[in-house]
């Protein structure tokens, strides 16, 4: 889905190494005018009400916070266990108990929305860190869903103490639930970048987010790199971040400079593969056992991947399995004997692969298998977030923990200032209990003879209404001798400790050298060894099946049917068709060349001379092989040696030339080649055998020109081959060899057929620069073909 969001929400797309500097405010959006009396129109109210949803939709549900890496539901979850006491030391509790409490105070949802959202951050295979501790079936690598929430229970994680131990130390702003009846968080005051930590993956609408989890000794590394030097480059923080850090492991064979570029943007794509080793059985045999997959992929998967290559099934609307898929079967059974899943709980992925043959390549053997399957996909970048400043951006790397470090700076401050306000107003109180202590009988006497004891007290010793009410609270036993000593070393500790926050209020480095310190003793209390292997490795060439290098012919009709025979030198009138069908190409080409099909709209598709049905059948329709788009119909067919140029035209006048290999396609739907206007059609190609060109018009006209005048390009439109009067079309090109004969084909007087030769020198008068209108053709002809 697209993530440009400069439009909706006014911000621009940042540079690779942009800091820190806030975006304009977003322009308010003009309200739709209602009408005078009252009404508003049909349309305004669709577009209000479609961007108020869609506003919800990337605000409150799909998108995480750049601060606490949390979409809403993850963050109300969190907080009601919170509430509930649920920590890591605490019993499990049945998940329906506390998917009930966030329905019924903060999430006014369905329960599967939420329990689902619970399931996922409890999975020790889709989160890098869990949050949730479950207990019970909470589904698998495999696919298989967890179990209802009335047969699971759950509780926090030791690591969710990152996000939520300072919820209650005023670090965080609280907002009314939905109904009022309660308050909830707007953030969780993360003390690690947990965006980075665990990723996200969701779809808003007009955008989506997909970021990779990372590894918390790495973040922290570079969270504390950029506080030190907050001019840092991306470079510097991808010395110590190379990449993401999957639940999984696996290995992240993309290139440096892919990856470089992918957290440079915030979007990219990152190829993963498989880690595996070799087995070395008796008598020299070996096996492979893949121990690690692809983050998001299951053993389930790449066996049921194989099943499908090893027994394909015909596709929908088809009475049979194409050639390409009996070829694949072909490849995988010829390297592949045995392979069975032995996943279980001490190893939780473990798939044993078992080659044909022991002599076998170890090499081509995974290259295969590799090609094939997904033990080597694509994982995408999509850094897509809500930022500091409220609105949903594309985010590079250094961008993202720049945002967080300052949040983490403003949360060091909120919770420094809760805690000065604490300490300030218990010394308060102990500086009124000290002078109670000193003062103890005129204290017992004022409160005896006193009617209103409280402003007596106020009045006697210069107290304020907080500590008089704190003095009539105690109880006697607290002014006992040892309590005084209690009261002069509490009080000395406070205001020690006031001084402390006061200087780290005060003082820039100091709050930095807090928070270094805190980064640090999280990340040693909580990180782990990386798991990802981050080595890049070449692509791997698609395996496919060593073609013999064999002459065929391949037999084309006028319908459409394809198919080949052995060998060169058939007699096409020996050569049978459907009945109402009839030849249209007979081309002698070999197995390892490419079968070029241009249709009525300029397309070009390629079909595998290999592939084509053999024997002495009718073959089977083009469309079978190919997709035809807009309605395209064959209109041409040629096959050579891809490094052969040829030369393509239309009946407009324009050509260019090309070489086999650049009008190939790889996709069954073809791509677009000749651009053609409205009632042009696409002639015969011509082979490059010369270096002169010739083309006729079918008024009779013939130019030659030299070949290095034609344009060589991939497709197109090409350039004017031959100037047409008005109304009149080009029949036919061709290239001969420089001491061949030309023959112009076509008809004469009464429509007899006429084949006019022209040697080498009887072409020279006919001579001439590309473009001009040629001369006419002694006898007077129409052309219609070449060669």
């Amino acid at each position: 889905m697209s993530n440009d969001t400069s439009d909706l929400f006014g911000t621009p797309e940042p540079s690779a190494d942009a800091g820190l500097a806030p975006p304009p405010a977003p322009p308010a959006a003009p309200e739709p005018a209602e009408e005078d009396d009252g009404t508003l129109a049909l349309d305004r109210y669709a577009e209000r009400a479609y961007l108020a949803y869609a506003m919800s939709v990337v605000k409150s549900r799909a998108l995480p916070q750049v601060e606490d890496g949390l979409k809403p539901v993850q963050r109300r979850i969190l907080y009601a266990m919170n509430e509930m006491r649920l920590s890591p030391g605490s019993k499990h509790v049945k998940s329906a108990r506390v998917v009930g409490d966030v329905i019924g105070k903060y999430h006014p949802h369905g329960d599967s929305s939420v329990y689902d959202a619970m399931v996922r951050v409890a999975q020790d295979f889709s989160l890098r860190y869990p949050l949730v501790d479950g207990q019970g079936n909470f589904g698998s690598r495999d696919g298989d869903s967890a179990a209802a929430m009335r047969y699971t229970e759950c509780r926090l994680t030791p690591i969710a103490e990152l996000l939520l131990s300072e919820i209650d130390r005023g670090t965080v702003d609280f907002v009314p639930n939905y109904d009022g009846a309660f308050e909830e968080p707007k953030l969780l005051p993360a003390r690690l970048p947990f965006v980075l930590l665990n990723g996200a993956s969701g779809i808003a609408v007009g955008m989506a987010t997909e970021i990779p989890p990372h590894n918390l000794r790495e973040v922290a590394e570079a969270a504390c790199h950029l506080i030190r030097n907050p001019e840092a480059t991306l470079d510097e923080v991808l010395g110590i971040i190379p990449g993401p850090d999957f639940p999984g492991g696996g290995q992240l064979i993309s290139s440096p400079e892919a990856i470089r570029d992918a957290y440079a943007s915030g979007r990219g794509s990152l190829r993963l593969r498989a880690r595996w080793k070799i087995e070395e059985l008796a008598r020299n045999q070996w096996r492979v056992i893949v121990e690690e997959l692809p983050h998001g992929v299951s053993a389930a998967q790449v066996l049921s991947e194989i099943e499908t290559l090893t027994n394909p099934q015909p596709r929908a609307g088809k009475k049979d399995v194409s050639q390409e898929q009996k070829n694949l079967k072909q490849l995988v059974l010829g390297v592949l004997d045995t392979v069975r899943d032995e996943s279980s709980d001490k190893a939780p992925v473990r798939i044993v692969l078992e080659p044909k043959s022991s002599r076998q390549s170890r090499d081509e053997f995974m290259a295969v298998l590799l090609a094939h399957t997904s033990l080597e996909t694509s994982a995408s970048v999509n850094m897509t977030m809500i930022g500091r400043d409220g609105r949903p951006q594309q985010k590079n790397l250094v961008q993202v923990l720049q945002e967080w470090i300052d949040f983490r700076y403003v949360t060091i401050e909120r919770r420094t200032r809760h805690r000065l306000d604490e300490v300030d107003r218990r010394i308060h109180i102990l500086e009124g209990r000290m002078i109670a202590f000193l003062h103890i009988e005129e204290v017992i006497r004022v409160i005896r003879e006193s009617d209103e004891p409280k402003p007596a007290l106020i009045a006697a010793f210069g107290l304020s209404e907080t500590q008089a009410e704190d003095i009539l609270e105690i109880r006697l036993r607290q002014l006992a001798r040892l309590e005084g000593f209690k009261i002069e070393k509490e009080l000395a500790e406070l205001r020690d400790e006031r001084d402390g926050l006061q200087h780290i209020l005060d003082s820039r480095p100091a709050m930095t050298r807090l928070i270094l310190k805190e980064i640090q003793a999280d990340a040693k209390k909580y990180g782990d060894d990386r798991r990802t292997l981050v080595e890049a490795v070449a692509a791997v060439a698609p395996a496919e099946i060593a073609v013999p290098d064999e002459p065929v012919t391949v037999i084309v009709s006028k319908n459409g049917w394809v198919r080949s025979r052995q060998g060169h030198g058939i007699d096409p009138a020996g050569i049978g068709y459907k009945a109402g069908d009839f030849g249209f190409a007979v081309i002698e080409t070999r197995t390892t060349w490419p079968l070029i099909v241009i249709d009525a709209n300029g397309r070009a598709y390629t079909i595998k001379v290999s592939e084509l049905p053999g024997g002495r059948g009718d073959g089977v329709p083009i469309t079978t092989l190919v997709e035809f788009q807009d309605g395209g119909k064959l209109a041409q067919v040629l096959s050579d040696a891809p490094e052969t140029v040829w030369l393509f035209a239309n009946s407009g006048g324009y050509g260019f030339q090309c070489s086999v290999g650049d009008a190939s396609s790889r996709q069954r739907a073809g791509k677009a080649f000749m651009n053609l206007e409205k009632g042009e059609k696409v002639l015969p190609p011509a082979k490059a055998h010369g270096d002169w060109i010739a083309a006729a018009s079918e008024n009779g006209r013939l130019l030659v020109f030299p070949r290095p005048e034609m344009k060589t390009q991939s497709g197109g439109r090409g350039v004017i081959v031959m100037a047409l009067d008005e109304g009149e079309a080009l029949a036919a090109v061709a290239v001969p060899a420089d001491d061949a004969v030309l023959t112009v084909e076509g008809s004469g007087r009464g429509g007899r057929a006429v084949a006019i030769e022209l040697k080498p020198a009887q072409r020279e008068p006919l001579r001439h620069r590309r473009a001009r209108k040629g001369a006419p053709l002694t006898p007077k002809v129409k052309p219609e073909k070449m060669r």
